[in-house]
């Protein structure tokens, strides 16, 4: 099944809500450098971000309850990290207010899209504008690190070369692409992979000048088609098509085309039971639209 990408930045709703865009991203390549004392792993990547995702409806309340009334109903509202990055901007800021928070969720869960850590940054972006907190990207940036390694890229919303833990940022331009996205049904844990005793975690620091096709992999994917067999299988479905790789960790594979006629043919054809995406790279996240005055 094809889910087309482009949904509008913060659309109105017949409810009387705004829903305000948190996109998706893939990792173009994913080279992990070494292993650091504090058990997070040293890594460079480059994130691309796309113009599909989840939204939420944030609506600021009296008082200070954050509520979360619709979202991810496989992860409990106290653990869910939309509830959570409310929590630490009151925290941080001493704001007074609360939100009541909406989830529409289209990205899977553990596929590697960064799904939770957009909604993340959303929430911290958006209510540091309603709450009139205004600690600004570089401080909420630094806030979301506290929450996930992928949170900074989405709060500062740029496709963006990466170091360190993924928060050491720089812009990049990017071609413009299509991707297709595939979603092979099951859901990987990013934590697992990591500390898997097989993982490969010597490759080389590159210099953004030195980036080139042949030299960038996943080095994850090995370790995720060991273990997720349907994954595997879907590597190999979609490299028959275009070169495919794996984003973060997985499970979601993705391949680039120039033109998104040629994204949607491809699309068409995935199996059943295969969930297939159609969305195009942008530089800057849909979100910085929809927050503009």
């Amino acid at each position: 099944m094809s889910d087309p990408g482009g949904q509008p930045a913060a659309a109105g709703d017949p409810a009387g809500g705004r829903w305000w865009p948190a996109p998706a991203k893939l990792n173009l390549f994913l080279h992990i450098n070494g292993r650091r004392p504090d058990g997070y792993h040293e890594l460079q990547t480059v994130f691309q971000l796309l113009d599909w995702g989840d939204e939420l409806d944030i609506q600021p309340t009296d008082g200070t309850d954050i509520v979360r009334t619709a979202g991810n109903e496989s992860v409990p509202a106290e653990a869910d990290l939309v509830v959570r990055a409310a929590r630490a901007l009151q925290q941080a800021t001493g704001a007074r207010a609360g939100a009541r928070i909406r989830l529409r969720k289209r990205i899977p869960t553990g596929g590697g899209l960064g799904g939770g850590s957009s909604d993340a940054a959303t929430v911290l972006r958006v209510l540091d504008q309603l709450w009139g907190t205004r600690i600004g990207v570089p401080a909420l940036a630094e806030l979301g690190l506290g929450l996930g390694s992928d949170v900074p890229v989405f709060v500062h919303g740029s496709s963006a070369w990466a170091e360190g833990r993924g928060e050491r940022l720089a812009p990049v331009e990017l071609p413009e692409s299509w991707f297709v996205v595939l979603h092979p049904g099951v859901s990987v844990g990013t934590a697992g992979i990591f500390q898997a005793p097989e993982l490969t975690r010597n490759s080389p620091v590159l210099t953004i000048r030195a980036l080139s096709p042949a030299l960038v992999r996943n080095d994850c994917e090995p370790v995720v088609r060991a273990r997720h067999p349907e994954v595997a299988e879907a590597l190999d479905w979609l490299g028959r098509h275009a070169p495919a790789r794996l984003s973060g960790t997985g499970a979601c594979v993705f391949a680039a085309f120039a033109r998104a006629a040629e994204a949607e043919r491809v699309a068409a054809r995935v199996p059943a039971p295969w969930r297939s995406y159609v969305a195009r790279g942008v530089q800057r996240s849909p979100l910085e639209a929809a927050l503009a005055p």
